[in-house]
């Protein structure tokens, strides 16, 4: 997505499996929205984009880990944006304050140490990344980031990103997720993965590979104790001109595309939270048929990228846990066509 630039930092250490991802927004920022629908949110900044209140554009977004204590990674991001001018200017004109919304996963102890989750430094890490990285460059997917110690029931999860340009309009619609259900994102019956369904090229694993896989997945759950706390969050961006209150109809039909490749979703465990941001370039010349696009590859493209972000997931085997990942257990994903080497 043209302006907005994607950053990812990793808390460092053996039983570390934590870290932030930070989405920056050009000097100036962009048009902003969320829509929470999990039970258990942890985020921070998000009643400030009520389309009600009063800030209406946002520098910066962070994706982390830590459930509520990683939220203090949006601190390190709050500084580096004012170290820089950028922000909600106050009267005085001298002075800002960045409002940076930020939501959290819940990855404590998957690496073994309770006491080992993201703080400012490590939000900080992931914008200096986020600025440093070149215009349009592919989104780094997996293992990393707020992906670092992400699961999606018994599988490892990650984060993965997919985008669309529609055809009439030119405008392109592109999501940025951290898989981290407490749902499962594969079918029991055939091993295929939900978000497969919807992209129109489905294929079956052999019955002998889903087998092996079915017996460990079952194995894995049952010495897993009570249900995981966690969270999918998403980042869906537009280059549409859209208002505020457009943009949080986006964030909101994402979540559509949360719940094709995720079941159960949006339960008490969840926190499931979508951010709509529009960097407003494209104008939506069509009016109402042309946001209804946009709304409705929202949900395709978070779907597709619950799907990247699993295939791109590795494996963890450590203090904390078992969590193979999805290409361990079924290869390479050759029958459905996937591909990790593919920017789209």
């Amino acid at each position: 997505m043209a302006g907005l630039r994607v950053g990812h930092a990793e808390v460092a250490g053996e039983r570390a499996l934590t870290g932030t991802t930070v989405v920056l927004a050009p000097d100036g920022g962009v048009t902003a929205a969320v829509d929470v629908r999990g039970g258990g949110p942890a985020t921070r900044e998000t009643e400030a984009l009520d389309p009600r209140n009063l800030v209406d554009r946002v520098e910066a977004v962070v994706l982390t880990g830590g459930s509520a204590y990683g939220l203090d990674a949006a601190s390190g991001v709050v500084a580096w944006l004012e170290e820089r001018g950028r922000g909600v200017r106050i009267p005085d004109r001298r002075h800002v304050v960045p409002v940076v919304p930020a939501a959290a996963v819940f990855d404590l102890g998957r690496g073994g140490e309770w006491g080992i989750r993201p703080d400012a430094a490590t939000g900080r890490a992931a914008v200096e990344a986020a600025a440093a990285s070149r215009e349009r460059a592919a989104v780094v997917e997996g293992s990393v980031g707020a992906g670092r110690g992400a699961a999606v029931g018994p599988l490892k999860g990650g984060v993965g990103s997919a985008s669309t340009v529609l055809g009439a309009s030119g405008i392109t619609v592109a999501a940025l997720v951290v898989a981290n259900a407490a749902g499962s994102v594969v079918d029991p019956l055939t091993g295929v993965l939900y978000g497969r369904y919807f992209e129109g090229r489905v294929g079956y694993p052999p019955a002998e590979v889903h087998e092996a896989a079915r017996v460990r997945l079952e194995g894995l759950r049952e010495g897993a104790g009570p249900a995981p706390l966690n969270t999918t969050l998403a980042v869906v961006a537009t280059d549409a001109d859209l208002s505020r209150s457009q943009a949080q109809k986006m964030a909101g039909t994402a979540h559509d595309g949360i719940a094709r490749a995720v079941r159960p979703v949006h339960l008490l465990n969840d926190g499931d939270t979508v951010f709509g941001l529009a960097t407003g370039v494209v104008p939506l010349r069509a009016g109402m048929p042309a946001l209804n696009e946009v709304l409705a590859a929202a949900a395709d493209v978070v779907t597709r990228a619950i799907v990247r972000a699993v295939l791109a997931a590795e494996s963890v085997s450590g203090p904390g846990g078992v969590f193979p990942s999805y290409r361990e257990l079924y290869g390479p994903d050759r029958w459905s066509g996937g591909s990790l080497t593919r920017s789209d």
